[in-house]
């Protein structure tokens, strides 16, 4: 599944092409995806000027001058194709190949400035639907989410605060959708490693005994901000290459330090220590046993 550095760049990417314009036409190819579309859907889209886009979590926000917003998820294999001046370009960087197959074009969203927007899912796994905004630009199908890694907010007070008690794995809690809000195995296993804790460490650690935050809840608040950080700036830059727009440039996995490294040595100077994988919940955690404690 696209991570948050990745539906990022997508977000760059589609904003280029779709802030200001006007839909002008949307062709549905199917009635669904992982959920059906929203109850008029078409309708609701056509005519609408687009203000901005944004993004809460994994979903993208096109925000919409009726007040609502289209919410959209990429579920596991979807991407954007953006078509515009005789050329095809696919915003976003995924450390997963995306398909390029037209028979899995699902949405077409055809706008006043003569962009096409293509929404492809092989999988069908992704998601479109409308809903209002409030004052703050909360809608009510992203009520739930946990706080923003990349918000001002987070610190390492914040994440002492949503881990004090927990006695969950500390990777296991980072992936809590409902505690922070976008984060994935990627960029956990990362994180994790250059803040040198464990993905086994008891989340509820990052507390001192009267809840205030502990060094390491500083240490990972900082390493998730630099990780992502560095990871959107890594993506963001094949947008900037107009020669190559199809992923070949630009993308942060050629940096990772320990996601899928397994038997290689820590790149930490002086470590000595090899990287190994272990399974939790289902799903691949790489670290170094040797300096992540």
């Amino acid at each position: 599944m696209p991570e948050l550095p990745e539906v990022e760049t997508v977000r760059f990417g589609l904003a280029a092409a779709m802030t200001g314009a006007r839909i002008e036409r949307v062709a549905l190819a199917r009635a669904d995806l992982r959920t059906p579309f929203s109850e008029r859907f078409v309708e609701r889209l056509v005519g609408r000027k687009i203000e901005k886009l944004s993004r809460r979590a994994k979903y993208i926000l096109v925000h919409l001058d009726s007040g609502e917003a289209l919410i959209m998820h990429l579920g596991m294999s979807g991407s954007f194709r953006v078509e515009q001046n005789g050329a095809k370009k696919a915003p976003g960087g995924f450390h997963f190949a995306r398909s390029k197959d037209e028979a899995h074009d699902h949405v077409t969203i055809m706008l006043s400035n003569g962009a096409r927007i293509v929404y492809n899912d092989p999988r069908r796994f992704g998601s479109m639907q409308l809903a209002a905004l409030d004052a703050s630009g909360n809608a009510a199908p992203l009520n739930g989410l946990g706080l923003e890694p990349l918000g001002d907010d987070f610190d390492g007070a914040a994440l002492a605060k949503l881990m004090a008690g927990r006695k969950t794995p500390l990777k296991a809690a980072l992936l809590d959708q409902t505690l922070v809000a976008g984060l994935g195995n990627i960029y956990v296993c990362e994180a994790l490693h250059r803040a040198r804790l464990s993905p086994l460490r008891v989340a509820g650690t990052l507390a001192l005994k009267r809840g205030a935050p502990s060094a390491k809840a500083h240490a990972l608040a900082k390493a998730i901000h630099i990780v992502l950080n560095d990871a959107v700036a890594a993506g963001g830059s094949t947008l900037r290459d107009h020669r190559q727009t199809d992923g070949a440039l630009g993308y942060f996995q050629h940096s990772f330090s320990v996601y899928e490294k397994e038997g290689a040595a820590c790149p930490r100077p002086r470590c000595g220590g090899r990287i190994i994988r272990i399974t939790q919940s289902g799903r691949s955690t790489f670290y170094c046993p040797t300096c992540q404690r």
